[in-house]
């Protein structure tokens, strides 16, 4: 016998989504998005990663998302991704600003709010 009411999200689950040149403009295309544009052998990519997935549970009316710079060239030379992290955020699938390098949390979701 299943309990229904137990089901509920996965608490460790991310609630950042991996885009790639073929998924990109879909999701960016509508509401509020911030992207961050990262590398596995990144030190501060790891180290922005959690702050990343924390601001991401803060505002999920939000949609936050992360870009492999490695395996997407193009989209991190599109937005002039000059080094990394770079956080990029789009209304609407236009950009409205960037910033590079570590951003707290608490910091991002306040400019978020702003932005929105």
């Amino acid at each position: 016998m299943s309990n229904d009411k137990n089901k509920t999200a996965d608490p460790k689950a991310s609630a950042v989504e991996e885009l790639t040149a073929g998924t990109f403009e879909g999701k960016v295309s509508d509401g509020l998005t911030v992207v961050d544009f990262w590398a596995p052998w990144c030190a501060p990519c790891r180290a922005m990663a959690p702050q990343f997935e924390r601001a991401a549970r803060l505002r999920p009316q939000y949609r936050f998302a992360k870009v492999n710079v490695d395996q997407q060239p193009e989209l991190a030379a599109r937005f002039g991704v000059r080094s990394i992290p770079t956080l990029a955020v789009i209304r609407d699938g236009t950009l409205i600003g960037r910033a590079a390098g570590l951003v707290a949390a608490d910091d991002l979701v306040t400019a978020l709010d702003r932005a929105a």
